[in-house]
Parts: structure tokens; sequence; C-alpha cells
């Protein structure tokens, strides 16, 4: 047959085949990434010796999690330092015990394998690094089998769930009406102000606004924090939304639509990339930038995100850095930015090699627990190490992020690989538990599904009567699946979903790998 004697073509024929049928949307849901699975499934039954070999998924898997801790790190570590991120990362660490102990109940009422109970956990949580655990600890595929069956429910549950939720409740969802960056101009007529630094005013102003240049006798200058305001000024304040700059515009004075915009003889706007090495890693404090007239950065955006510049937010490769200065230093200002949009998809291959090869190094430790044995964390290591970079983002000359692009890339490569691999090398197995107990299986899954949810939504909205936005990013996080945080974001249009899924995604993915890791062993 072709297929197994061209294992590479039916790799990549079951990587197209999946994403393929992942873009079929019925009503708002698609399988997306995790079709590959069953077109691996498909495959593997079909060609049983066309199966990869499970490098192959190794490999794939820590690339996912490298990329996934570095991203969230920073957030990851803010989750477990505040107290709103404390409340949530426990909310989501109920809801997978919760999960986890119900599995392991179904596999002692049901009297099914364990393998089948460990899969049936990482499917309804959709946590493909959990898959992996579980089969190395085992050392058997049967935990795919279990994966593949409740998978389906690990996705469209929580979306069917925070739907029914969503029409229950009809919550009010505050999603602002700013576009990223709003301006506006005004001109200063609160005397309490005169005589007072720029830095002194922004001290006054509601949280978020900023101002960034001033008008004074025709001419615009950059708003440097020790410049002395005066009355009749003109200033011109950005800020996240309409709303804070109203509020900003109060207190300072009167509205002045046109004077400083209008004018760029002075000072003008360009946007540049991050990329070269000497600015990216940095804070923007930090920058001197090469100008003959004053020059200030006035705005960050990062991937989809604008982000309000303040001297402690660090430059990263691709970010398009919004600057006010006079025409004649843009030149200058493009060299020393570098100003490349290859930086959107540059990093340093020599980071990621050392990142892994320690996290894998880490994973390797076996630990002695009392009462089990000795415990390794396996790719969990990886994780643990990413999370730690991501929030050190930078040592010395060794700059650890990854553009988003990038790093977008890396991850879906990395988890389309592992996924095709694992399908395909348990596909014949799948067949026959399907075929023997299947519709009992896909039950089971929903119950352990139902486990995971329900105490998040339960302590969210009803105990602690949390934002509804903020409690679908805790579900989002706890569940894994993207597909579930996409939804969140249709229902919940504002940052509090993604924010959420940062700070939960990580630190429960390593739970449920632990999970999977020392439950056999307690058995």
């Amino acid at each position: 047959m072709l297929l197994e004697q061209q294992p590479l073509v039916a790799l990549f024929l079951t990587i197209a085949i999946g994403y393929l049928i992942g873009e079929i949307n019925i009503k708002g849901f698609s399988l997306g990434v995790g079709a590959v699975l069953f077109v691996a499934l498909a495959v593997g039954w079909f060609a049983p010796k066309s199966a990869p070999a499970p490098m192959v998924g190794t490999i794939g898997l820590a690339l996912f999690l490298y990329a996934v801790g570095v991203q969230y790190g920073k957030q990851f570590f803010l989750g477990l330092t505040s107290a709103a991120g404390r409340r949530a990362n426990v909310m989501a660490l109920i809801g997978v015990l919760l999960s986890g102990l119900v599995s392991l109940l179904i596999v002692k009422t049901m009297g099914i394998n364990l393998g089948y109970g460990l899969g049936l956990f990482a499917g309804s949580g959709t946590s493909t690094p959990t898959l992996q655990a579980a089969i190395a600890t085992l050392g058997n595929d049967d935990p795919a089998v279990g994966y593949s069956v409740s998978y389906p429910f690990g996705v469209a549950g929580p979306i069917l769930l925070l739907y029914l939720t969503y029409m229950f409740l009809k919550p009010k969802v505050d999603a602002g009406t700013g576009s990223g960056m709003e301006l506006l101009e005004v001109v200063l007529r609160n005397s309490d102000l005169y005589g007072r630094t720029i830095g002194e005013v922004m001290g006054g102003l509601p949280a978020g606004a900023q101002i960034v240049a001033l008008r004074r006798s025709h001419h615009n200058e950059p708003a440097s924090p020790g410049l002395i305001v005066a009355e009749d000024d003109v200033v011109l304040v950005v800020a996240p939304t309409k709303e804070i700059l109203v509020e900003a515009s109060r207190h300072l004075g009167q509205l002045a639509h046109g004077r400083l915009v209008k004018d760029r003889s002075d000072l003008d706007y360009v946007r540049v990339f991050a990329s070269r090495t000497v600015v990216v890693g940095r804070s923007i404090g930090d920058l001197e930038l090469p100008s003959n007239k004053a020059a200030i950065i006035a705005h960050v955006r990062r991937g989809d995100t604008d982000i309000m510049p303040r001297p402690d937010l660090v430059l990263e490769f691709g970010d398009r850095v919004g600057l006010l200065a006079n025409r004649g230093d843009f030149a200058g200002l493009r060299k020393f930015f570098g100003d490349s949009i290859k930086g959107t998809a540059e990093f340093s291959y020599i980071s990621i090699g050392l990142g892994m090869a320690i996290g894998f190094l880490i994973g390797a430790i076996q630990l002695p627990i009392p009462g089990i044995g000795k415990l390794a964390i396996g790719l969990s290591g990886v994780l643990i190490v990413a999370l730690i970079l991501g929030n050190l983002r930078r040592t010395g000359s060794m700059n650890w992020t990854i553009p988003l692009s990038a790093n977008l890339v890396l991850r879906n490569l990395g988890l389309t690989l592992f996924l095709a691999q694992v399908g395909m090398s348990s596909g014949p197995k799948f067949a026959a538990t399907v075929a023997e107990s299947g519709l009992l299986m896909l039950g089971l899954g929903a119950i352990v599904l139902l486990a995971l949810v329900l105490p998040i939504l339960i302590l969210g909205l009803l105990v602690y009567r949390m934002p509804y936005d903020e409690v679908t990013g805790i579900v989002s996080g706890a569940c894994g699946n993207p597909a579930i945080l996409a939804y969140a974001n249709k229902l919940a249009p504002t940052e509090r979903p993604d924010i959420g899924y940062a700070m939960i995604f990580p630190g429960m993915t390593i739970v449920k790998i632990l999970f999977v890791d020392i439950v056999p062993a307690l058995l």
C-alpha cells in the first residue's frame, strides 16, 4: 500500500485533510486543528504501518509547550501573585481535579481500562500534553482512544455551556467603544495645573490616559515629563477608550479639535517595526532615541493588540512602534529600530535550543515522592522552563521572546505533528474500541466534562458574582482549547477572556500532566 510505503506522504496528507475538515463550520462550531486527530485515526486504521516514529509526536508537542510558555509566562506569574489571579487559578484547579476524580471513579465503577479513563480526562479537557504524558506513563496508546472519543465533547461542551449561561443570565458585557488608541486635543483651562510639569499633570489623569504632545506659540513638541505647562497650552491626550478621554478633558480644560494634529511642520507621526536586537528586549525607558529634535514613543501595537507605552514596557520582535518626531528624524529612527517586517518572524534559535534543552533535562530528573516512588515530570519540564523564560523576557544579551506570528506558527505546527502522529499510531485500537463501546465512552466523556466546567461556572457566576467575561476566560483556560476562547471572545468581546486564558492555561496544563503522571503510581 502506498501510504504504508511512504509514511511522510501519509503524514502530510493526513494534516492537509484534517485542516480541510476542521474548517467546516456548522452554526459557529468547527473542530479546527482537532480534526487532524480524527483524520489520523482513520488513516491509522486504514494503513496501520504508515504511523510516523514516536519522536515526531514528541518534538511536535515540545514545540507547542515551549511556544505557549514563552508567550504566557508573564501573565502566568501575575496570576500567581495577584488576589484575582489566585482566586481564578483555585477555581480552575477545583474543576480540573473534580474532572480527574470523576474519571477515576468511572474507571473503578465501570471497570474500564485505566488508560481509557485517563484519555477521557485528557480529551474532555482537550489537553494534548496530558495525552502525551498519559501515553508515556502507561507505555501504551490506550489513552489516545479515550481522548479521541471524548475530544468532541471537550470542544463543543464548554461552548454549549457558555452559550446556555449567556442566554439564561443575559449578562451585560461592556465591550467599550475604543479602537485601541483614541486621541483628543485639549486647551489647558484648569488654573490648578499652571506651572506644573507634564509628569505631575499626568499623575492626576484617569488610568490609561497619557499626554504625548504639546502645542505652544504655534509650534508642536513632544511632551517630556519635565516640561512645564501654562495657560492656553494645547495638549494631545491618548487613551484606550473615548470615555477615559472625556474624563481627562474635564480635568484639563476645553476641547481644541485640530489645532495640534493639523500642523505637521514640527511634529509628525511615523510607525516603525522593532526588528533590531539592540532595541528588542529592552524597556522603552532605557531607549535613547537618535533624533536631532525631541521625539517620543506614543503607541505600540503587538499582534492585534494596541498597548499604551510605559517606561517598563519591553519591546519584542515585530512590535510596531508609533513615534511623534520631526520629519527630518524619520530616517534615523527607522534605522535605529530596524523597521523590517522580517522582524515579525525572526527569533533566536539559540534561545529556543537552550530553553528546550534545559526543559528536557529538568523533565528527565527523577523526583522521589514518598508512597509513590520516583516521578519525572517529562515534557512539563519544557513548559515550566518556557514559563520562567517568558517571564524573564531577556537575560543579558539573550532574548527569550518569540514574535507572536512566529510563535503561532511554531505552536500550531507542533500541535499538528503531535495529533497526526498519535492518531495514526492508535487508529486500529480506536476503531475496535468505538465498535465495542463507543456510545458508552461518549457518555462518560460528557460526564467528565461537566465535572470540569460546571464547578467553575457555579463558583464564578453564582458564588463570587464575577463578571461574565472574566469567568469565560477561566473556563477557556481550564479547558484549554483555543476554539473555546475564540467563542468566549464572540460572546464577550473584551480583553478579559484572553487575560484569563493566559493566567489559567499554563498552570492547569501542568496540573493535568502531573495528575496522569501520579495516578497510575497510586493505583
